[in-house]
């Protein structure tokens, strides 16, 4: 009880700090984000990396694998640092508030509109998954299924974007980033204590370590069990250097055309501001996963010492449950820890806002700057452009949320959104060669990206119904090289096919 008045309390702050901020927004520059300051850059910026993923799906790998989880937010830190040093002055000085604005300054304005569909897809995906994460802490905590869940959290952060833009991202996530780091702080603290020393957190882990199937055949033999090590919990590659070399691939190019983390950059000051901003984002956004994955691990040491049970059926059954289970179970006094895993569960609610509010906007953001006002309306009226930016914010939170409801139990959250990540990347190749090549074409750059999209979709698809860990060509080939590649060889392919033309002035 106690547990969900901290989390209505903090339902409404956040929208009453949103809604505060329209006075700030009556133009369609300041919704879209103009002259920012380095911490409100920080903050907006940040949401795109510490969300739901970032906490409960971090959790969830670090209840499966261990501390290796955290490469999640490690590999985002590193993408976004990547930006920092080589793009972000250079990205703020084409004084374009979108990426396919960037992209429209080296191939053209039909290589942005084909770059802001393919955007726009992967912002929607990227904010599908933080519904997913949403709703299964609605569902989890205080026991409202899952869509009634996804429903109440998609009013809530539509109704205060619409309102504020730009400026409702920036001062909520002010609030979100110190309330997230202070939560996990505060729970790796109070779960050490509750386990009673770090020995004892390992001890958990050694019994989970060990399969049911082993116990079963040593009982079988009249034999006693030997804890297996629980050393493959604090390795760093134990999710599999596939995987972890995959997501740091996908951080270092998606960072680079990560609308949702990049808008902020690009409504800086001034391009020192942008850059100075990228690198503490940076450093703010890369450790976070550390302590969400011990607080997955500290989960299944929990369970496994018999210190915490889920109601009814007595067992964690996967990690996705882990987090939120182990803030109702963090302190034996019910009212200490009702407060105190009430407060993390704030931190996990803000996660999820920080990134949820940021990415609406940012789609919305790319729909209305590089379709609705570029091509279809170029001599629309401030007022015109405002008001379309508000209803592609609002169409894109309903889109998320309808996503989120029909593929709920489709694939791990973190899979989607790497999925989106890939492709992401891949258009950042696409990127790299109209700065760096020559003859990189607009019709080279525009069949590649659809390409690429296909490609990517493909992957995801065929594993998703198909069930199937990797394309059957081998296994280390995710669908992170696979678009990646594929985006290389075809712009160059493309490019040569049809070669590139002397642009005309926009």
């Amino acid at each position: 009880m106690i547990q969900t008045i901290i989390i209505l309390v903090y339902f409404a702050l956040t929208v009453l700090i949103g809604v505060m901020s329209m006075k700030k927004s009556k133009t369609s520059d300041s919704f879209h984000g103009a002259e920012m300051g380095l911490f409100a850059i920080v903050a907006a910026s940040a949401g795109e990396w510490l969300g739901g993923t970032a906490t409960t799906g971090v959790s969830e790998y670090g209840f499966d694998y261990g501390l290796s989880g955290a490469w999640y937010t490690i590999s985002n830190g590193i993408g976004v640092f990547f930006l920092a040093m080589l793009f972000a002055k250079l990205y703020r000085s084409l004084n374009s508030v979108t990426v396919p604005g960037i992209i429209e300054k080296f191939f053209g304005v039909k290589a942005r509109s084909v770059s802001s569909v393919l955007l726009t897809i992967v912002m929607l995906a990227v904010g599908l998954s933080q519904m997913v994460a949403a709703g299964k802490l609605g569902e989890s905590l205080i026991g409202v299924p899952f869509v009634p869940s996804v429903i109440v959290f998609a009013i809530i952060f539509i109704v205060y974007t619409l309102a504020g833009g730009m400026n409702a991202v920036a001062s909520t996530n002010k609030m979100h980033l110190f309330v997230m780091y202070g939560g996990v702080i505060v729970a790796v603290i109070f779960v050490v204590s509750r386990l009673g020393g770090f020995g004892e957190l390992v001890r958990g882990l050694d019994s989970a370590n060990m399969s049911e199937a082993t116990k079963d055949a040593l009982a079988a033999a009249g034999q006693t069990a030997k804890p297996a090590t629980s050393g493959s919990f604090f390795g760093m590659l134990t999710i599999g250097f596939s995987k972890v070399s995959s997501w740091v691939i996908a951080s270092l190019l998606g960072a680079c055309t990560a609308q949702a983390g990049i808008q902020p950059v690009l409504a800086a000051k001034d391009v020192h501001t942008a850059k100075k901003a990228s690198i503490i984002t940076a450093f703010v956004t890369a450790p976070f996963g550390l302590f969400t994955a011990f607080l997955g691990m500290a989960a299944k040491s929990m369970f496994n010492k018999g210190d915490m049970l889920v109601a009814e059926s007595g067992a964690l059954i996967t990690g996705k449950t882990a987090l939120p289970t182990l803030m109702m179970n963090i302190h034996d006094n019910p009212v200490v820890g009702g407060v105190v895993g009430g407060l993390v569960l704030a931190s996990i609610l803000a996660a999820i806002l920080s990134t949820v509010s940021p990415i609406i906007l940012s789609a919305g953001t790319m729909v209305t700057k590089d379709l609705y006002q570029r091509v279809l309306r170029p001599k629309a009226t401030d007022a015109e452009v405002l008001k379309m930016s508000r209803i592609t914010t609002a169409l894109s939170g309903v889109i998320c949320t309808l996503g989120a409801i029909a593929l709920v139990n489709a694939s791990a959250v973190l899979d989607i959104v790497y999925a989106a990540y890939s492709l992401r990347g891949a258009i950042f190749v696409v990127v790299l060669l109209g700065i760096y090549w020559k003859k990189a074409s607009e019709k080279g750059a525009c069949w590649s990206m659809v390409l690429t999209g296909a490609v990517a979709v493909f992957w995801k698809v065929y594993n998703l119904f198909l069930d199937k860990g990797h394309f059957p060509v081998a296994d280390w080939l995710t669908e992170t090289y696979a678009a990646v590649i594929v985006a290389f060889a075809a712009t160059v392919i493309f490019s040569l096919v049809f070669p590139k033309r002397q642009m005309k002035a926009a």
